[in-house]
C-alpha cells in the first residue's frame, strides 16, 4: 500500500530555495524509532539479556553495525554481529506488518515538495530491505532518489550518504537542506556540507552553528526550507523555531 497525500494548492512563485531536500527516515518521516528499540529489547530478551533504558540513547539513529556491536559489548551476549543484524531486521520487519505510522507533518511536507517541484531524497542508515518496506507506506513516488545504509562502505555519522544523495540529484550539498532527528544524522549531514533542520525524536540535539532546531516536522515548510537554504554557510547561526500554535 502506498501512502495517500493531501491535496495541495497550485504552486506559487517562492523565490530562491534549496536545490534538494534530503530526508532521514526513522524518527523523521516515520515514527519507528520505538519499533527499533522494541525489536532490540525483544531479541536480547530471547538471548537472556535485559536492555537498560540508558542504552537507547546510544543506539538511536545509528547504523545497524554500530548499534548491534555496542549492544553485544555491553550485554556480553553470545551471538555474532551478522547473526544479530539478521535477527534485528527480521524482528523489525514483523512489526512493520502492523503498519507504519508517519510523523505529524510528514504527508503535508512530502506533498508540498512534490507540488513545487523540489527534488527529495530519502537518506537512511537503515538497510535496503527495510527501507523498501517503508517506502510502501511513504510512497516511492515522493522521492527522486533513495540511499540505504548498506549500499555504501560508510554510513552515518560519516558524510558519505548525504554526499551520495546530493551527487545523485546533481545538487551542491551546500545548497541542500537535510532534515534529521538524531545527533548521528545531523553529524553526517553537516559533515557533507548541508544545511540542517533538526527535529529531535528520542534524544535532544544540542545547538550548533548553521543548525535550525524545530520541535516538530509540522514546523518544516517551504518558507523555512528557503530561509535555511539561503543562510550563508559558516555565517549562519543556530536558531530554534517555536512549535506552531494548536
Amino acid at each position: 500500500m502506498t501512502s495517500s497525500l493531501p491535496a495541495v494548492d497550485a504552486p506559487t512563485p517562492l523565490g530562491p530555495g534549496p536545490q534538494a531536500v534530503l530526508l532521514d527516515m526513522d524518527g523523521t518521516l516515520v515514527d519507528t524509532e520505538g519499533f527499533w528499540w522494541d525489536a532490540e529489547v525483544e531479541v536480547f530478551a530471547a538471548l537472556g539479556h535485559r536492555l537498560a533504558e540508558e542504552h537507547r540513547a546510544v543506539v538511536v539513529g545509528g547504523p545497524m553495525t554500530r548499534s548491534a556491536g555496542y549492544l553485544i559489548e555491553v550485554t556480553g551476549a553470545d551471538i555474532t554481529l551478522d547473526a544479530l543484524r539478521d535477527l534485528l531486521n527480521a524482528t523489525f520487519l514483523r512489526r512493520l506488518e502492523l503498519g507504519v505510522p508517519l510523523m505529524p507533518g510528514a504527508r503535508r511536507l512530502l506533498a508540498e515538495l512534490a507540488a513545487h517541484g523540489v527534488p527529495a531524497a530519502l537518506v537512511s542508515a537503515t538497510h535496503r530491505a527495510v527501507m523498501d518496506r517503508m517506502l510502501a507506506w511513504l510512497g516511492p513516488e515522493n522521492f527522486a532518489l533513495t540511499v540505504a545504509g548498506d549500499e555504501l562502505p560508510r554510513t552515518k555519522p560519516h558524510p558519505d550518504p548525504y554526499l551520495a544523495a546530493a551527487a545523485g540529484l546533481g545538487a551542491d550539498p551546500a545548497r541542500c537542506v537535510a532534515v534529521e532527528d538524531t545527533v548521528t544524522g545531523v553529524t553526517s549531514a553537516e559533515a557533507a556540507g548541508c544545511h540542517v533542520i533538526a527535529v529531535p525524536s528520542v534524544a535532544a540535539i544540542p545547538p550548533g552553528a548553521g543548525r535550525t532546531v524545530v520541535p516538530s516536522l509540522e514546523a518544516v515548510d517551504l518558507a523555512l526550507l528557503r530561509s535555511v537554504a539561503g543562510a550563508r554557510g559558516g555565517d549562519a547561526s543556530h536558531s530554534e523555531v517555536a512549535a506552531p500554535p494548536v
